[in-house]
């Protein structure tokens, strides 16, 4: 099927976005989170993983004026809007920086590595940042 076809109803393909960087220090996290809000917009199925030091991308108070980037973590509050809703975090990359669920700015589905080896399985479209 062409990306014609694809932008005018056709099969709707699944995009799983995995983000295992840290939020600053590189342009992964940022491009990645844009990606997300692109595939949305063409109305595909979208999810997004998070794992390893890309569960930093969701925490709460993130303060960057130390390092003089602008802080796009608020970003993450729009997906909702663009019914990006399937936000997975590995419960293994949690505990290992410190963090819960509760320690992150949106709604997420927390899963094991065991799971989350599965939906990626499932995808049409894996890319990772």
């Amino acid at each position: 099927m062409s990306d014609e076809e694809m932008m005018e109803g056709g099969v709707q393909k699944k995009f799983c976005y995995v983000n295992r960087t840290a939020p600053y220090g590189t342009v992964y996290a940022l491009e990645a989170l844009e990606v997300v809000l692109i595939g949305a917009a063409f109305e595909q199925d979208v999810s997004v993983i998070f794992m390893d030091d890309g569960v930093f991308q969701l925490a709460k108070g993130q303060d960057t004026a130390g390092i003089g980037m602008k802080n796009f973590s608020p970003t993450y509050r729009a997906l909702e809007m663009y019914d990006v809703e399937k936000l997975y975090v590995s419960k293994e990359s949690l505990e290992a920086r410190g963090l819960s669920e509760d320690d992150l700015l949106v709604d997420v589905e927390v899963k094991t590595a065991a799971e989350i080896r599965d939906l990626m399985e499932e995808q049409d479209v894996l890319l990772t940042f």
